[in-house]
């Protein structure tokens, strides 16, 4: 499992990912979705995640729909329109910087 530092950077751009594969979904879907395509590596905290969500949603980039299953209240999560062109942005700018932090850890130190 990876640290949580690593993960709280990398977060928007897996949520925004998978809205955009995935179309709506719920939290507690969210994070054994993340599980599962992970193997285990990464687990996404309830701590982490929902304060993430209501980052996006304020932003405009998520949308919200609440469902009621039985007594229980189910809140889904949407991209929005704009929230599908910033997906890319996070999704290339994550790329670019796993590109170039692999410069870094992959260099021959230089005498």
């Amino acid at each position: 499992m990876y640290s949580k530092n690593l993960i709280k950077g990398t977060l928007q751009p897996i949520l925004l990912k998978l809205l955009e594969e995935n179309g709506r979904m719920y939290g507690y879907e969210i994070t054994q979705k993340v599980k599962e395509l992970t193997d285990g590596k990464i687990e996404i905290t309830e701590g982490a995640l929902y304060p993430t969500l209501h980052k996006l949603e304020a932003e405009g980039v998520l949308s919200t729909e609440k469902e009621y299953i039985g007594k229980r209240v189910r809140k889904y999560y949407t991209l929005t329109t704009s929230g599908n062109s910033v997906v890319t942005q996070k999704v290339n700018e994550l790329n670019d910087f796993m590109s170039t932090i692999g410069l870094i850890l992959n260099s021959k130190a230089k005498a």
